[in-house]
């Protein structure tokens, strides 16, 4: 394998940042990323009321909730490459500028057209954002401080989610749901005030042309790919829109591979690196750990809200648990990882998880509420949080720091995935398990309030309203065969994360604490190995 990469990193700052400059960087790009992730879920709290202020159908208020995360990964590929060569700093800087004013434009429109429109700009400047914020750390933090830094940003990464649709649900209860935009504007303002004043400029310089078709081709891919998963619950896995968008992406997906192999030096991401223990083992777990979360996200606010009757608000709050958890254990991660090494704290995180899901699939229950869950998702939150950290060094570690914001967008691209990922599989898990639960137990229940119940738990509970004294024996069917549901996910849950355990104890990064270090050089990492 040629080693011919591109051989000049240049930095504008005169030295190395000393450490109020070092924690003033990693604090800008720490809320920088906490905007952007707040706003892929943010909205999901405002649903109704967009429906209702702009009289969309329920398609519509989707698209608009997810346009923004197809943007996004569609392009961080791409523009994370893009910031490797034009500077990282002027990168980061454009797109807060665009991802701002996109989203002071969002909450002003007047139409749900012009809300799509506003939300697409939004993941454009997201993905100018993300694969940077990672890159600045990883190029600019000395290596023994670097383990901390990206700790903090997984961390942000992992809980960030969480504690932004938090803030969104509280700003829809006390004010309007437009409010909204008013947080991710806020953190804009400040990181790029930060930014302008604390962050160094890296870029690359490379004797190659940019690769526009793998560029193009990896745009394509990732579109059609991650359409499905958004799109195949709601139209139909079979529908003409979903199979044709898979054959798509899986046609450029393999296409991408097949350029970057041809172009081999000058290519946009080197597909041979996979082989490498750290890269590969590193985004399979990540894949795996945010498709849980999220996946996680699609069965508990169901039951916070339909089978326990809370709040959205509050059904947010009881998420917060996890959330902290995990952003703790984000934290303590590098230290584990330097007494310990990468892979072992790997498995011990993605035990954590495997038990987290385990513990809800065998202890949830109608009757024991919040309690019967609350062990399960600590010990995933830290499970997350130990398996995240290492996961994401392992990555930008099997690059070189010239490839750094490739690095970063290609760990982001796979956040992405196993995001939709989860969504996707738990989401139909659950809805399959609860739909062949409740025909058994709607034995005397009018046939069309027996219909309803069939669509889902909230609907169910909306028609229990209407069966008069068959009311009360319509709800506990639906809130035990929504549980009979949820026990079915999570043990599939449990069982994913099982098979990543034992692919990780045998095939994850070198098990020495400084394993993430001597990986350096990839090409002679892929020699080696």
């Amino acid at each position: 394998m040629s080693t011919n990469q591109p051989v000049q990193a240049t930095q504008a700052a005169a030295g190395a940042p000393d450490a109020p400059q070092l924690r003033s960087i990693l604090i800008a790009v720490s809320i920088a990323l906490m905007a952007v992730i707040a706003s892929v879920t943010g909205l999901n709290v405002a649903q109704t009321h967009m429906a209702v202020e702009f009289g969309a159908s329920q398609s519509t208020v989707l698209w608009i909730i997810n346009i923004y995360t197809l943007a996004l990964a569609a392009l961080l590929l791409p523009l994370g490459a893009l910031g490797d060569r034009m500077g990282r700093k002027p990168m980061l800087v454009a797109g807060l500028a665009v991802f701002g004013i996109a989203s002071i434009v969002a909450g002003l429109a007047p139409t749900a057209e012009v809300m799509l429109a506003a939300r697409v700009v939004s993941g454009i400047g997201a993905a100018m954002i993300m694969p940077v914020t990672l890159a600045v750390i990883t190029s600019t933090f000395p290596e023994e401080q670097r383990g901390k830094a990206i700790g903090v940003w997984t961390g942000v990464a992992g809980g960030g989610g969480i504690l932004g649709m938090f803030l969104a649900a509280l700003l829809v209860d006390v004010a309007d749901w437009r409010w909204l935009f008013t947080l991710p504007v806020i953190l804009i303002l400040v990181a790029l005030a930060m930014t302008l004043k604390s962050v160094p400029n890296s870029r690359e310089t490379s004797a190659h042309r940019f690769d526009t078709v793998g560029a193009l081709v990896s745009t394509i891919a990732v579109t059609g790919l991650i359409f499905v998963l958004q799109e195949g619950p709601e139209r139909g896995w079979t529908a003409p829109a979903t199979l044709i968008s898979l054959t798509v992406g899986l046609v450029a997906a393999v296409g991408f591979v097949v350029w970057e192999l041809h172009r081999r030096d000058a290519s946009l991401l080197d597909v041979r690196l996979f082989r490498e223990r750290g890269l590969s083992g590193g985004s399979l777990t990540l894949l795996v750990v945010f498709g849980v979360q999220a996946g996680i996200g699609v069965v508990l606010f169901p039951f916070f809200q339909a089978v326990l009757g809370w709040s959205g608000l509050l059904s947010t709050v009881a998420m917060m648990p996890m959330a902290l958890a995990m952003m703790m254990a984000s934290g303590l991660a590098p230290k584990l990882a330097a007494g310990v090494g990468a892979r072992s704290t790997m498995v011990v995180g993605i035990a954590l998880a495997g038990v987290g899901m385990a513990l809800m699939a065998l202890f949830v229950s109608v009757k024991g509420g919040y309690l019967s869950v609350l062990p399960g998702l600590l010990a995933m939150g830290v499970g997350m949080g130990l398996s995240m950290t290492p996961s994401t060094e392992a990555i930008t570690a099997s690059l070189p720091r010239e490839k750094q914001g490739v690095a970063s967008a290609l760990n982001d691209v796979t956040r992405e995935f196993g995001t939709a990922l989860g969504v996707a599989l738990l989401g139909a898990l659950v809805s399959a398990g609860y739909r062949s639960a409740i025909d058994d137990r709607l034995h005397g229940i009018p046939q069309g309030a027996a219909d309803t119940a069939r669509e889902g738990v909230a609907n169910a509970v909306e028609a229990a309203g209407s069966t008069g004294p068959r009311a009360q024996d319509l709800l506990q069917a639906a809130h035990q065969s929504f549980v009979d549901g949820w026990q079915q996910a999570m043990w599939a849950g449990a069982a994913i994360m099982g098979t990543l355990l034992v692919y990780i104890t045998f095939r994850g990064p070198r098990n020495t604490p400084s394993a993430v270090a001597d990986q350096a050089d990839p090409a002679e990492a892929v020699s080696a190995g």
